[in-house]
Order: C-alpha cells, then sequence, then structure tokens
C-alpha cells in the first residue's frame, strides 16, 4: 500500500461511481423486511454504505476476491454491525456463497466491474503502468498466475490473442513478438520494463493519440490473470437467477467488453422468445426482465469530481416474472 495512503480509512480513498443513481435504482427492491442485497464486487464498500444507509431495513451480502478490500470494508462498514456478512469470493461464486449462507434468493445485485481503486492506487500491486511495480495483477493476491507468469510463459500466439481480444490492440502480434524476443534475454519482472516495450512496439504515429500506449495491453493481461471475462459471463447470469419478481440487477461496467456481456445477457431476457407471427404472447416465453436504463454515464460534474468514472456504463434490470 502507498505510504500516502496507508492509514486513511476507506471513505477518504475510495468516490463510489454514480452511487446515487444505484441507491435509487436498487432501492425499490429493499423496502420489505429483512431484505438481501448482495454487492458482488464490495471493493471498499463505498456503495453497499450508501445501500445500508438508505435502506435501514435491508442486510448485505459483500462479495470481493481481495483480502486487503474485505478488511477495508469491515471497517467501513462496522456501524452496521448485524446487517453485514462479507465473503472472501469471486463473483461467479455467487450461488455457491448464498446456498453457504442458506439464502434461497435475494432482493439485489451489484456488480461495480474492473479494477478497484484500491488496487490501482497501490503501486506493490502492479495494476499500473504509471509506476515501476512488480508484475502481479492479481486482485486475489492469494493465488493464480501473475502477470509475469503470462508474460514469461505464453506463446506469441497466445499473447497475441489475449492482446487482441481482451486489450482491442490492434498492435498485438508486434508486441506479443516483441515480449517473445526480450523475455529470451531477462524474463519479465516489472511494469516499467512491459511499458517501454510497448511504447517502442508500437509505431510512433500510433503513439500520439488514445493515451498512454501500454494502456491496453495492462488492461488485456488484468483481465486474462483475473479471468475477469468468463467469470462475469457466468456471474450476471447467476444473479439474475438469484433475484424473485421484483428483485433488481445493476452493473456498472468501464469498458466496452464488460459492458457488452451486461448489455447481451440482460436484454436477452427483457426480450420476448415468442415465435414472430402468433397473435398472443406465450406465458413461458414472455420476458423476464425489464429493462431500468440503458448504459447510463455520470455526469460532467461527476467525472470533473472524480476522473475515473468517465467510462462508467450503468445498466440494471428488475425481474418482472418467475422463471420457468
Amino acid at each position: 500500500m502507498d505510504a500516502e495512503n496507508r492509514g486513511e480509512p476507506a471513505s477518504a480513498r475510495h468516490v463510489p461511481v454514480l452511487v446515487g443513481r444505484v441507491v435509487e435504482l436498487l432501492t425499490p427492491a429493499l423496502r420489505e423486511p429483512d431484505a438481501v442485497v448482495v454487492d458482488a464486487t464490495l471493493g471498499m464498500a463505498g456503495h453497499a454504505e450508501a445501500l445500508l444507509s438508505a435502506n435501514p431495513a435491508a442486510r448485505l451480502v459483500g462479495i470481493d476476491r481481495d483480502t486487503e478490500a474485505l478488511a477495508l470494508a469491515a471497517v467501513r462498514l462496522a456501524a452496521f454491525e448485524g446487517r453485514v456478512t462479507l465473503v472472501h469470493a469471486v463473483y461467479d461464486q455467487l450461488p455457491e456463497v448464498l446456498s453457504r449462507l442458506g439464502l434461497d434468493s435475494v432482493n439485489a445485485v451489484l456488480f461495480d466491474l474492473g479494477v478497484s481503486s484500491l488496487q490501482l492506487d497501490e503501486v506493490s500491486r502492479g495494476f499500473s503502468y504509471a509506476h515501476d511495480a512488480p508484475l502481479d495483477m492479481r486482485m486475489d493476491p492469494t493465488q493464480g498466475d501473475t502477470a509475469a507468469d503470462v508474460l514469461n510463459r505464453y506463446s506469441a500466439v497466445e499473447l497475441t490473442r489475449v492482446l487482441r481480444e481482451y486489450g482491442e490492440e490492434r498492435f498485438a502480434p508486434r508486441i506479443a513478438e516483441a515480449i517473445v524476443r526480450e523475455r529470451a534475454g531477462a524474463p519479465f519482472s516489472t511494469t516499467a520494463r512491459l511499458a517501454e516495450l510497448v511504447r517502442d512496439a508500437i509505431p510512433a504515429p500510433a503513439r500520439r493519440t488514445g493515451g498512454n500506449p501500454a494502456k491496453r495491453t495492462f488492461q488485456a493481461l488484468r483481465i486474462e490473470v483475473n479471468g475477469e471475462l468468463a467469470a462475469l459471463a457466468r456471474a450476471v447470469p447467476a444473479a439474475i437467477s438469484a433475484i424473485g419478481v421484483g428483485g433488481r440487477v445493476a452493473a456498472l461496467s468501464y469498458h466496452s467488453l464488460e459492458d457488452r456481456i451486461v448489455k447481451r445477457t440482460f436484454a436477452a431476457q427483457s426480450t420476448s422468445t415468442t415465435p414472430a407471427g402468433l397473435p398472443v404472447e406465450l406465458p413461458d416465453h414472455a420476458p423476464q426482465l425489464r429493462l431500468l436504463t440503458r448504459g447510463e454515464q455520470p455526469d460532467a460534474a461527476e467525472v470533473a469530481a472524480n476522473p475515473r468514472a468517465a467510462s462508467a456504463r450503468l445498466r440494471a434490470v428488475e425481474r418482472i416474472r418467475a422463471a420457468a
């Protein structure tokens, strides 16, 4: 953890994105006694704190793969003792978490996706190309391969796939070949060396626009290391299955790959599957969900106050029919 942040509480270090709108969207599902909201990506608990404050009868299940985030969240949520259960898990483990807690269903689920403020700000975690640090990038630093493992073990073909699919990097083959060539002399271990290699591998004209040229490579490695998109593709349907009629799911995404998964999953279950041409809606084919938003974005004032909100998209749905 950065020395300047080490003693600061989570509330001072983390500004939750679109927090008022998230509370507005999920609160209608949390009005009944003993309502349960799951924050499936708890982080430093900014959204969780706001939801508990706005809904004094609700209980929270907070899930995060990052043990340090869970520790900070526990301090932040201490005032809600008896209403909070924190779980060390990945969000696609939602069904198992709810089963262990004896919960057949919940009233609301929130996803705040991507890398957290804690992970970005803690230099030693290696998520940022702006500071030299070990190439780690694990959201759960207790297990799994690091970014260095990926860089030093994957073939050029595998690295090209990762950079192209998860970073949408048009120079993926050039970067992958440069990585394989350079690691033959010495394995990769630090973020600065990788950032420099990416900059050198990209043609000069392409480096002049679009921000730091390493941004897409770092995003791609982070997604690969943490299996983010595969987990999300499992987690969103699981969240929808976990809510009853009147329940709601909201998701904040920060790049197109995340948003596409959320959008398609929500759309698939908010669209009738009754065959075209039939004069009536077949009950078992009626939509299960109602779209509450269509990719809302923060306004200029929020982006000015919290620049990390700039790329956020908020989507939310409500269950209107029980699953068949």
